[in-house]
């Protein structure tokens, strides 16, 4: 099957508990692993909000999740969000080059991936400032 990169940005209602909200989310991430899908990236913005109420909520729990998966599954995927109670509102989409691109030269965020970028200069240069630090 062919698989594509997609993004989906989540509203969770926010009244649930921070418990019930990971809940829902790792309830979203099997379902696009069981629909053979791969979580490429998941972030959580949190509690924002809403300019203007969505089902009564005044507040919501963002999630943006970027992962891979055939074609059909997005329809599975987004049936399981509409049937879901503590999904508001959701949006999937197709993440085309320049998304991926951008993507791919974003910033590290993990440590590993930052110790490719520093120059071992920098590193001699830190050493070198905590020897006369500890030296005072």
């Amino acid at each position: 099957m062919d698989t594509k990169h997609y993004e989906s940005v989540l509203i969770i209602n926010a009244n649930l508990e921070d418990e019930q909200i990971e809940v829902a989310l790792k309830k979203v991430e099997e379902n696009i692993k069981g629909n053979g899908g791969e979580i490429v990236a998941l972030d959580k913005w949190g509690r924002k909000r809403l300019t203007y109420p969505i089902k009564k909520a005044k507040t919501g729990y963002y999630a943006v999740i970027r992962f891979t998966a055939p074609t059909d599954a997005i329809t599975r995927l987004e049936r399981n969000y509409k049937f879901d109670d503590s999904i508001l509102r959701y949006l999937t989409v197709k993440l085309d080059k320049k998304a991926l691109e951008y993507y791919a030269k974003e910033k590290p965020s993990k440590p590993e991936d930052l110790e490719e970028i520093i120059p071992p200069e920098v590193e001699k240069l830190e050493e070198n400032l905590n020897i006369n630090d500890n030296e005072e």
